[in-house]
């Protein structure tokens, strides 16, 4: 007969699943604080639980950390409190941005985003019911079969299979795919602050996509917060207007892909800039101004 796992044992078996737990929260949730909440608690849950006959402890943790995110997505669309809804105009807020340098290589923010999910396509996940975020999140993104998301969701495979589809209609009509080539994107990325600083509407509109929208999320306390831009000619004019804090964009990796970090001269974070390249022109930009969120990031990968 085996003899029952220490509490240490248990411990480091959870470990080992901590960081695909956390990929998944963050995820369904967009937020890295929720998502460190989510994992917590389904530590709690699993500390509470006897899992010696668990065939599949990996499986169990995900519908169990599934459950609580659901949870929290379904209290979020009830409450619709801000920030974390849609804003005065109604589009869906940006979520939290992972952050990286190019060439560094960082362990955690790897397995966070092993499947490239850029911030396009977290904002359209934003705008997903719960049963739809979930269902997608779990078949497109982490391979978990219909018929186990089913009983999560409360509905049957064929319907859950539905919900899938039909959000990953949505999701691939609003977000394309990026250009999976980093150089190209850093390319685009550097002709956009290179036309926004010579106030060259021609060489921007040239580098954006016609459809190209421009989302900026300026947080709750502002009184237009939630911002979207469309059309290159728009979106130009725009970036020609931020042309003066283009000297203070520092090159970063924003969920994977080109983006920037503005600091201002007095070291104060002022934005966070992820771009979409497709095809070698920017189709999409999201834009975090929010400053007490951008404080809460640690941004000394960017320090001068």
């Amino acid at each position: 007969m085996d003899e029952k796992v220490v509490p240490a044992g248990r411990t480091a078996l959870f470990e080992e699943h901590r960081a695909h737990l956390r990929a998944v929260a963050y995820r369904m949730l967009g937020s890295l604080a929720e998502a460190e909440d989510a994992v917590q608690e389904a530590w709690l849950r699993y500390d509470r639980t006897d899992t010696d006959e668990v065939s599949n402890l990996g499986g169990w943790l995900t519908t169990v950390v599934s459950r609580i995110c659901l949870n929290l997505l379904r209290s979020r669309a009830q409450r619709r409190e801000e920030p974390l809804d849609a804003g005065a105009s109604g589009e869906p807020r940006i979520p939290d941005p992972l952050l990286g340098r190019e060439g560094v290589v960082d362990p955690e923010q790897e397995v966070l985003l092993a499947d490239s999910v850029g911030l396009a396509l977290m904002v359209v996940m934003e705008s997903l019911s719960p049963a739809e975020r979930v269902a997608f999140v779990l078949h497109d993104l982490f391979a978990v079969p219909f018929e186990e998301i089913a009983p999560l969701i409360e509905k049957t495979a064929a319907a859950t299979r539905q919900l899938a589809s039909r959000a990953r209609r949505r999701v691939q009509g609003q977000a394309p795919a990026p250009d999976k080539d980093l150089a190209r994107q850093r390319e685009a990325v550097d002709a956009f602050f290179a036309a926004a600083r010579n106030g060259d509407l021609d060489a921007l509109v040239a580098v954006l996509d016609p459809d190209v929208v421009l989302r900026s999320d300026g947080g709750a306390l502002r009184a237009r917060h939630s911002v979207v831009f469309a059309g290159a000619a728009t979106v130009a004019g725009q970036a020609v207007l931020w042309g003066k804090l283009s000297p203070f964009a520092r090159p970063a990796l924003v969920n994977g892909t080109a983006g920037a970090v503005v600091i201002g001269p007095n070291g104060k974070p002022l934005s966070v800039m992820a771009f979409t390249v497709v095809a070698g022109a920017i189709a999409s930009i999201e834009v975090l101004t929010d400053p007490e969120r951008l404080n809460a990031l640690d941004l000394s990968l960017f320090e001068a």
